[in-house]
């Protein structure tokens, strides 16, 4: 079934999605024209999925699937070419729990939010979109990325003025000219715009929730999966859970109202399945079978996404010591479709460019520089620590330099035309990696650990490394989602054996976007 949603490494685009699974009251979805690397998980009552032709009529632009034009795309002519369903509006019933927004709420009017993915920090912000009893929150001057959706009555957005009052730092808009004496009269007034009233504003009441209390929740490390968790501790607006039976390491704070919580029963009342607290006795292994070495885990999932439904080493299970740090996040489509657009430039322009500001008052998605950076500066002008900002800002550009220099060389067929260019281009690179000729990344995923070897050993300059992919036990699979920062940092390969190991990852890679992509990609998520 077809239908209209948001992306949620990106809530301020709606996109043409599909239901690719089922289960319980909860679905995966799927983007259309993308691979399915991208697909996540929602609630099927979820406020952030929509029918079909939602977004035309409450005039929200509708991102179309990739090899699609805009002005040609008509949903009717699309599901009839393809011979799709759209979900049926019966299905999205009127979620809003607070009544309609009030009016005093509008579009372009500036508050104070605290950044959710930094929750220490309260920025100047803006709303940027209202549906329903929803906003949409975007932080002036950083990228859609750290943007989200809240209800008015949100604990996460204070009025202007909050943070004086209260005797917190306010952080100012990226790039402002004195961010330690920043005035919101000044501001209001430079970029003519206007606050929210702070009579609006009401407090929620308290979530009630407490420590010891048992729920259903979603696993954010493999979110395929529902676990029983304990509350172990509190705060206003959060709570932090344990999932039962399992290490304290994976422990972590939620926000109080997410979706991914649930009462006892749920999954039982909806027909999803219920991973059971974890017991080292209730594990057994058969002769022979190839299982994952992290305490508590059936290899189900992958640290690098849905397009893998498992994994039987510690290289891809989103539980080992080595994925534990690592976010278990949504790939970036997006993002990911825009640097291969990227031209080499230098490092210095580079950064001046993304510490440009605007101040026309409109909202725009101006850069992505690390949100790490402006949290570092936020700690010095507070006194409390003396962070080297140049270090940081020499490793963002040499992150940056690296990745276009890659792009320039390694993703050139397929900037213009993706699909009719790229044979060539990969017959022009295989000259530079001929053991990676003629094979398929499916070919690839079948391959045992000793064959992965066998290939890294076949690679000029490599074959003393061949051993550390034994030793990992890294096969086909794991093999191909291997990246760079794994091979150099996890794996101590150096640095131009490890690009030249990279490298034919990224050709095999390719060779599979080449068979899977189409104006319509993904068989599975037909519907």
């Amino acid at each position: 079934m077809r239908l209209e949603g948001i992306d949620p490494r990106h809530p301020s685009v709606f996109c043409v999605l599909s239901v690719a699974e089922v289960c319980g009251y909860r679905l995966r979805l799927h983007f259309d024209g993308y691979l399915s690397c991208y697909d996540f998980w929602t609630n099927a009552g979820s406020p952030d999925i929509h029918p079909v032709g939602w977004c035309e009529k409450t005039k929200h632009e509708l991102h179309i699937p990739k090899g699609y034009r805009k002005d040609k795309f008509v949903w009717m002519d699309y599901l009839k070419a393809c011979k799709l369903q759209n979900a049926p509006k019966k299905l999205f019933r009127n979620r809003s729990s607070n009544g309609p927004m009030p009016k005093e709420f509008q579009v372009g009017m500036k508050l104070e939010a605290v950044d959710r993915k930094n929750p220490s920090l309260v920025c100047v912000a803006t709303i940027a979109d209202t549906v329903e009893d929803r906003l949409l929150v975007h932080f002036d001057n950083w990228d859609d990325s750290y943007d989200y959706w809240c209800d008015v009555n949100s604990p996460y957005v204070q009025p202007v003025g909050w943070c004086q009052e209260n005797g917190r730092t306010l952080i100012a808009p990226q790039g402002y000219p004195d961010p330690e004496n920043f005035s919101w009269t000044k501001y209001l007034e430079a970029t003519h715009t206007s606050a929210v009233p702070a009579e609006v504003f009401k407090m929620r009441l308290p979530h009630g929730f407490l420590p010891n209390m048992k729920l259903e929740v979603v696993d954010k490390r493999n979110p395929r999966l529902i676990r029983v968790a304990t509350i172990i501790d509190v705060d206003d607006q959060r709570i932090k859970v344990h999932f039962d039976g399992w290490d304290h390491k994976y422990d972590y704070w939620m926000d109080a109202d997410s979706p991914d919580i649930h009462p006892v029963g749920w999954c039982g009342v909806t027909g999803h399945p219920l991973e059971r607290p974890y017991r080292a006795n209730d594990v057994k292994i058969l002769p022979g079978q190839a299982v994952c070495p992290t305490p508590g885990c059936r290899g189900i999932g992958h640290i690098r996404g849905p397009r893998y439904s498992g994994h039987h080493s510690a290289f891809g299970c989103p539980y080992s010591d080595m994925n534990l740090k690592k976010e278990a996040t949504l790939q970036d489509r997006l993002r990911e479709q825009t640097q291969a657009n990227l031209e080499l430039d230098s490092s210095h322009s580079k950064l001046e460019n993304l510490c440009s500001l605007n101040f026309s008052g409109k909202h725009e998605k101006v850069n992505s520089q690390s949100r790490l950076v402006q949290q570092a500066k936020c700690l010095k002008i507070k006194g409390k620590e003396d962070i080297d900002l140049d270090n940081l800002f020499r490793e963002y550009a040499a992150e940056q330099t690296q990745h276009a220099l890659h792009q320039s060389v390694f993703m050139s067929s397929l900037l213009a035309h993706p699909f009719r260019d790229l044979p060539l281009g990969r017959e022009q690179h295989c000259k530079l990696l001929p053991g990676v000729a003629d094979i398929q990344a499916g070919e690839v995923a079948r391959w045992t650990v000793d064959e992965v070897a066998e290939f890294v050993q076949s690679l000029l300059g490599c074959e003393e490394h061949a051993k550390c992919f034994k030793t990992e036990q890294i096969d086909g699979k794991a093999f191909l989602l291997l990246t760079q920062t794994d091979i150099v940092k996890v794996m101590k390969i150096k640095l131009g054996p490890a690009l030249k190991i990279y490298n034919s990852i990224l050709m095999f890679r390719n060779s599979q976007d080449l068979t899977e992509e189409g104006p319509v990609s993904g068989q599975e998520a037909r519907g």
